[in-house]
Parts: structure tokens; sequence; C-alpha cells
């Protein structure tokens, strides 16, 4: 597995798990219900997830919760552009944008993003792949059944490990098709993302499973639901602790990038998980 360099950040995958911080500019995020949806606002939360240990930040301006509507291609522009060109003016911090539009990552890209995180694996849009390769960003393909507003529309699965993987083979090898060199490809099996409840548990139990195809693997269990289900909490905001326990699981089983929406107490608990597993403090 090949290392990365993005803008000021070397990404030796065996070394250390890394975190991205999430920025939604959406007033329907599930996570944070619109509580950045400002432009003032998303920047200070920016700045604090920097702050906190961030290795990288992702820049979301649509939902993608079950059952989301689509944001027109102009609305997302305007949530997204002016934050990642705030942030850039601030802060040398990789920056990824989550978008399924080759519009919209075109214009992030030009004011300052550095990655392309794709929920449809390059799939909503045919354009996205040359925009990718044009740039030369790294990009995150992420397994998704369906769309967000029909994948929780009774999911199912015979192997969710085996068809998620065959899923990823699949869009790794388009992505190379496409002109995307292998050391820029990141794989995400896709919690929450058409998945029934003991899938994610599998998935996060198996993530050694998904580096057998050789890529580092980016999971994002933060605040979703499958963690309600287990602990009863209702507000996603309030299932920070129980994000800490699925991203300790996933990163010992071998993750190498975690999404999530907090990162300072998630920074504290993978510096010791590292310094465990390594046997040192280095």
């Amino acid at each position: 597995m090949k290392e990365l360099t993005v803008r000021n950040t070397h990404f030796i995958w065996d070394k250390r798990p890394y975190i991205m911080g999430v920025v939604n500019v959406t007033p329907d995020s599930f996570s944070d219900g619109g509580r950045f949806f400002s432009l003032k606002d998303a920047i200070a939360h920016a700045e604090r997830l920097i702050q906190e240990g961030a290795d990288i930040l992702d820049i979301g301006g649509e939902s993608s919760r079950p059952f989301s509507a689509p944001v027109p291609l102009e609305e997302e522009l305007r949530r997204t552009v002016p934050l990642v060109q705030a942030i850039r003016k601030q802060s040398p911090i990789p920056i990824s944008i989550d978008t399924t539009k080759a519009d919209v990552a075109r214009a992030c890209l030009n004011a300052g993003a550095d990655v392309v995180n794709d929920i449809s694996a390059l799939r909503m849009d045919i354009r996205m792949a040359d925009v990718i390769r044009e740039y030369g960003v790294p990009c995150v393909l992420m397994h998704m059944k369906g769309t967000p507003q029909d994948m929780q529309i009774n999911p199912f699965y015979e192997d969710v490990v085996q068809e998620i993987k065959e899923f990823l083979a699949e869009r790794i090898a388009y992505a190379q098709e496409a002109g995307i060199p292998t050391e820029r490809i990141i794989v995400d099996p896709g919690i929450g993302f058409g998945k029934r409840l003991q899938d994610n548990l599998i998935i996060l139990n198996r993530i050694d499973a998904f580096k057998q195809l050789g890529y580092p693997v980016l999971v994002g269990p933060s605040r979703k639901a499958f963690l309600g289900a287990i602990t009863g909490i209702t507000n996603p905001v309030e299932r920070d602790t129980a994000t800490i326990g699925a991203v300790a699981v996933a990163v010992i089983r071998g993750a190498h990038l975690i999404r999530v929406h907090s990162v300072k107490d998630i920074k504290t608990v993978l510096t010791v998980i590292s310094a465990i597993t390594n046997e040192t403090l280095e």
C-alpha cells in the first residue's frame, strides 16, 4: 500500500490512523441539524476541528442521510465553494469535497480543495473520473446500495462483506481505467448507506477483509443510526461516546482513515491505540 502526500500532510497508512473531520454546510444534516449552515459558523467549526487535531477536513453541501432530497447544483456550489476558499486562506490542512457532482468537485478543487469524496464511487456523474484525473487528486470510492432516496428501503445482502468487496474492486478497476493512479484511491465500505443494523456491525468487525483489496480504508461510523439502535440514544449529537467505541474497533481491525464529526476525544483515543499497537510512543 503506497503512501500519499496531500498538500502538507504525508499519509503513511500503516503507521497510524488518520482523522477526517466533517463540516456539513447543510440545513438538514442528520448529525448536527444544520448547526453549521451559515458560512460564519461553518468556518468556526472547521477551525475548531483543526485545533482538535483533524488531519483532513471533509466539506459537504448536500445531505446524504436516508430519504434526503437532492440539492440543485447552484445551491451546492453556493454552500461549498466559499467555505473551501475561507479555510484555504487560513490553513494548509488538506480539504476533501464530499460531492457526487463533477461541477462541484471542479469548482472546489479550483477553490483549494485537494481530495474528492464521492459516495457514489464515480457512478452518479460520468464526468467525475475525468475531473479527478485532470486535477491529479486522490478520491474516495464508497459503497452505497441505491441512492440516499431509497438506500434504506429493505436493503439485503447474501454476504455483505463479499458483495461490498466485489463492488469496490469493480469501482477501483473503473477508476484505474479512467486514468486515476492506484496510490490516489481510497475505499470506504459505506457504513449506514444501504445497510441493515447487522450489516454495519459485520462491516466494522471485519475491516481487515476490505484491507485485502490493497487500498487505504476509510470508515465513517460517526453518530450513525446503528449506534442509536445499539445504545437507545435517539439524538445523533449525543452519540459521540458511542462513536468512540465504533472507531476503536474499526481502527483495531485495520481502518486507516476515520471520518467523524467531533475530533478531540477521537484524537486521544487513536493516540492511545496507536501507542499500544505499535508498542511505542513515537
